[in-house]
Order: structure tokens, then sequence, then C-alpha cells
């Protein structure tokens, strides 16, 4: 099961909307296929590690990181073809939550003769899918915030000011997180501030996720540079300024979700996101959409990165939030990784309201 998460990785970048999924055959205890799905549309795990084994799959187990599928998608039903050659016993790392599948396809198996058992490593599996996960289970993508700090906290000095706060090594890093993400989510603020593209670099092959702008009275500049290189959206509430039309002409996407206040309703957008079949969003942003998010209790994972830097009591928080009168309010996170990246220091960690992926 090891060697099939290691498997289901190689999708990291590519499969969406679709999980990652590894799959490894063994006969007579050697591995005789091996598969991972890499891309929507194309073969499954399963398919791949099947035509490896060819006729040693007759007899054989198939340790599987996810549920094998039992209905017609894009592709045919893996529980089929597992019958099919002749496999006797299935593993799978975990349950998919698909309302497609969510237990049908081990049940398939069983009602054909074939052991199934599932749990060995679940853990592991769902960490390698948790936007797949939230949005089959909860209609939500997983929104992971990224945020680069001094160490006392600040995000860009009292002028707007911020590049470079992170290592060459940290934004290298911060490259492959936004290769695994559907969708990259700021604000005009930042826009305004920084004229960012958003677009993934230096990641050979890497699919180029949709950016999106919170841009409540839809300032978008003309000539801003995420509209350009790539697929962008924009939600707001208020067109007052009249560009829904030129943005429209311009293959811009518009969503309009105004909340009761006059703003972007964060909530309506998420959802709407996970619709389009968003798994993973990845929150680049200023100190006020970040603050807002978590404070709606919207962020599921923080990806800091901490440089040996002291910027000020003056310099910009990382977060802009409603005063907190008493530690009880305060948001307590569980860290799950701490690592170096050049000089600074990345930390992951999850909000205490949002537990890991079950």
């Amino acid at each position: 099961m090891q060697r099939a998460l290691q498997l289901a990785e190689r999708g990291l970048y590519t499969t969406t909307p679709n999980p990652r999924v590894g799959c490894v055959i063994v006969h007579q205890q050697k591995i005789v296929g091996e598969g991972a799905h890499l891309k929507a549309g194309e073969p499954h795990a399963e398919v791949y590690a099947l035509q490896q084994a060819g006729q040693h799959a007759r007899g054989a187990t198939a340790y599987v990181t996810l549920e094998p599928c039992s209905h017609h998608g894009r592709t045919p039903p893996c529980a089929d073809a597992l019958l099919k050659a002749g496999v006797v016993k299935v593993i799978a790392a975990m349950v998919d939550p698909n309302p497609l599948v969510a237990g049908k396809g081990l049940a398939y198996l069983q009602a054909h003769g074939i052991e199934t058992q599932h749990g060995l490593m679940e853990t592991q599996a769902k960490g390698l899918n948790p936007g797949f996960i939230l949005r089959m289970s909860q209609q939500m993508p997983w929104v992971r915030s990224k945020i680069a700090a001094s160490l006392d906290g600040k995000t860009a000095m009292a002028n707007g000011h911020s590049q470079w706060i992170s290592s060459e090594a940290s934004r290298l890093d911060v490259q492959h997180w936004r290769a695994r993400s559907c969708a990259i989510l700021t604000g005009i603020g930042t826009v305004l501030a920084d004229n960012p593209q958003l677009t993934v670099r230096d990641i050979p092959d890497a699919r180029q996720p949709l950016r999106v702008v919170v841009d409540s009275q839809l300032r978008m500049p003309m000539d801003a540079r995420i509209t350009q290189g790539g697929s962008t959206m924009i939600a707001y509430a208020t067109d007052s300024l009249q560009r829904t039309s030129y943005w429209a002409d311009q293959g811009v996407t518009l969503f309009h979700a105004p909340d009761a206040q006059g703003q972007v309703c964060l909530n309506t957008l998420l959802k709407h996101l996970a619709h389009c079949q968003m798994n993973e969003v990845m929150v680049e942003a200023g100190q006020g959409l970040n603050g807002a998010l978590i404070a709606r209790q919207l962020v599921n994972e923080l990806l800091m990165y901490y440089a040996p830097k002291l910027m000020g009591g003056q310099a910009h928080n990382m977060l802009a939030m409603p005063s907190l009168t008493h530690m009880s309010q305060a948001i307590d996170l569980n860290i799950t990784d701490i690592r170096q990246f050049g000089a600074d220091i990345r930390v992951l960690a999850l909000p205490e309201y949002a537990s890991a992926v079950t």
C-alpha cells in the first residue's frame, strides 16, 4: 500500500477533478503490476496495473489507495476490470466518498466472490485527496491559505512593500502548492498593490489553475496581469463602473455573489468553486481576505513561511480580524509539519475548527 500511495502522488498536479489514486497488483508475494491515475478521462490506476500484470493478475491481490469504482463515468468501472482479470482479493486504503461509489465498488466485488478489505493506511490516503473528499462530502473545496511573514508576524511594510519577505527556496516551494491547486484565490487589494499574475512557474508540464479575484466593486484594472496568461474569474457584488460587459468580452468569467453588506459572499463563492469541480483552492492574499476567511471558518489549512526578519509594529499584520478580548476566543492550531526552506521556516497547520478530513 505504501508503494500504491507513492504511485498516486504521480498525479498530484494533473488528476483534477478526479482523485489521485495508485494501484499495486501482488501475486505470490511479488509485485507484478503497478499503475497510477494521471488525468481525468484517461485509464484509472487499476487498469494500468492490470495491463502490466497481464496473466499474473489471476489469483492476485490488488492494493489500491481508493475503493475501485463500480459505475460508468468517462471510463468503464474498475471493479469490472478487476473481476475479469481474475483478482481474488482487493485491499483499499479508503472508501470512495463519491456518492456514485461510496461502498458500492467493494460491495460489487464481494457479491462476485472477491474478498475485500479497507482501512489500511487510510490516513495517508485521505491526506492525498483532502479536496476531493471535502467536495464529495460537504460540497466545499479544501481551502489552503499561504502566508509569507516575518518572525513578528508581518506581511508587508506600512507602505505596502512586501517583495520579498520569503526566500527563493520558499517561493519555489509555493510553486508546487500552486501546481496541485485547482484555483488560486486572491483579493482586489493584492491585485492593486502587487499586480501579480499568480501562474505556476518552474514546474514542468504543470496545469495552470483558475485565478479567482474577490473584487466586490469590480475595480479590476483593465491591464491587470492576473487576467492574462490563463483563466480568470472575478467574483463581485456590484458593478458601479459598468465593467461586466468589458470583462466578459475579454473572456473573464464573472460570478455575482453579493452578501447583505454589499461584499462578495465568500461562502457562496467557495460553494460555487466546488460546484465547478475545484478540489483544492489556494489563497494568496493580504490580511483582509485572509482574515475574513479565517473569521468565517472557511480556511482548512494554513501554509505559513516565516522569514528571519523583524518588520516592526506599523507593518501589515497576517490577518485582519475583529478584536478578541479573551484567550478562549483565540483560534487554536494543530501543527502538522515544520521544515526549513532556505533561511525560512515553513509551518503547516490546521485550525482546530477544521480538523483533517474524515
